[in-house]
């Protein structure tokens, strides 16, 4: 059986860091009120010269170097993100052209903070059906753009990153002691849309808009929908709680990390948090916790990694890895 074998991750962050006691002349909040009610303590913004073409390049080259790889090995590009440089083209297709590539192909994929977990499962498709054999992966986004900076209950929230890696064809025996993507589940529902969205958009208004949330209401669905999801690529894999080695999950709120780990009787020890130092930063979110887990030598060859998000729209997702 075809496993695609993650061999390299990557990262990136913006120059500048915001503090949360930076908000507090901003809009009324504080750095108590945010980090009690969210975990946050700070994130990355993004300067002028900094995209999520940029960003998501400097994560690319990163997660090639730790591949031992080139631009050239790769066959395709997917590129998470709901903050694209351009209405069109993709943005994977600069990232593209920035790496040097001229050849494979490259698309975005859109699904806002799962977008890493559908793009992880996009790649293991198309390696399993051989078109392609090795995939760059990248999640790279820059909130801060579409955020409403007078809005004390979003902007506090996200920030800008982004991750990437390299995944392989590789042979194995179909089970889940094999190396690479074991098992994984999708899921959406277009009829939360209202209560995680962006007020603007090329066919609407014309215009970027601004990222609007209902926040009880997705705090409320989170945990019930991310533990769902994760139950049944459990029960794909034949596997339990217990079998896990880390928990990487999208980095929106420390509360709702929490509760969900909880209810699905994952140890505390085995849950890689970042939102303290990075905030929510959508699609980036997830690799830039699986690079920091990596490269502080937690997550190890052969050890079970549970991915899993939750976005607008609502999108959610999980995938399980063998590292």
């Amino acid at each position: 059986m075809i496993r695609s074998v993650v061999l390299g991750v990557g990262s990136a962050l913006p120059r500048r860091i915001m503090k949360n006691a930076d908000f507090e002349g901003m809009v009324e909040t504080s750095d108590e009120w945010i980090a009690q009610r969210t975990g946050i303590r700070q994130r990355h913004i993004a300067s002028d010269d900094e995209t999520t073409a940029s960003l998501g390049e400097a994560a690319a080259r990163a997660a090639l170097d730790a591949a031992g790889m080139k631009p050239d090995d790769i066959d395709l590009i997917v590129l998470a993100t709901s903050t694209p440089n351009n209405t069109f083209p993709a943005t994977a297709v600069e990232i593209q052209h920035r790496l040097g590539m001229r050849h494979g192909f490259a698309f975005d994929m859109q699904a806002v903070c799962s977008g890493f977990v559908y793009a992880v499962v996009t790649a293991d498709v198309y390696i399993k059906s051989g078109m392609a054999k090795r995939v760059l992966v990248i999640g790279s986004e820059t909130f801060s753009r579409i955020l409403d900076w007078t809005d004390r209950g979003t902007c506090v929230l996200f920030g800008d990153g982004a991750g990437a890696i390299v995944v392989e064809a590789v042979e194995g025996e179909g089970t889940s002691a094999d190396r690479g993507v074991i098992a994984s589940s999708l899921r959406s529902d277009g009829s939360h849309k209202e209560k995680l969205y962006v007020d603007g958009g090329p066919s609407t208004t014309q215009t970027v808009g601004h990222l609007r949330m209902e926040g009880r209401e997705v705090f409320k669905h989170a945990v019930g929908m991310i533990t769902d999801v994760i139950e049944e690529t459990f029960g794909q894999a034949g596997i339990t709680a217990e079998d896990l080695d880390w928990f990487v999950p999208h980095q929106a709120n420390k509360r709702i990390i929490d509760a969900s780990a909880k209810k699905l009787g994952i140890a505390e020890e085995k849950v890689v948090i970042t939102v303290d130092r990075h905030g929510n930063t959508s699609a980036a979110s997830v690799p830039l916790a699986l690079s920091v887990a990596v490269a502080d030598g937690r997550i190890q060859k052969g050890d079970l990694v549970m991915l899993e998000a939750m976005g607008g729209g609502f999108t959610w997702g999980a995938v399980l890895i063998r590292w």
